[in-house]
């Protein structure tokens, strides 16, 4: 896969992670649904600008959309998890923060046991 095709896989990804259409992810940035299309095919060679509007829509950050990991579940539950905090406030995300350490720190401490 060249460039254009990873990033444009990655995106489609990161839209179906949020439960969105090629329609949606397009309104909220500000283009037009065809043009997403051809993105996510890798047909488009898009702009510095573009990438920023896809990028602002999906409120990740910008490094998000390089991770061309091979599709597989754990990608998609962290893809998932962006996707349900992207919209947070600083604060909220702060308290999730702290909840996942807690939530890792008992994990962890029932392998210790095991």
């Amino acid at each position: 896969m060249n460039l254009p095709e990873l990033v444009g896989s990655r995106i489609r990804e990161l839209r179906k992670a949020k439960g969105w259409t090629q329609e949606q992810l397009a309104e909220a940035a500000a283009l037009h649904y065809s043009y997403i299309g051809g993105v996510e095919r890798g047909d488009r060679n898009i702009s510095l600008e573009t990438l920023e509007k896809i990028i602002a829509a999906f409120q990740v950050p910008a490094i998000e959309l390089f991770r061309f990991e091979e599709a597989s579940e754990r990608r998609k539950t962290i893809d998932e998890h962006m996707t349900l905090i992207s919209s947070r406030s600083t604060e909220e995300i702060a308290a999730i923060t702290k909840v996942s350490r807690e939530v890792i720190a008992a994990i962890e401490v029932g392998l210790e046991r095991k």
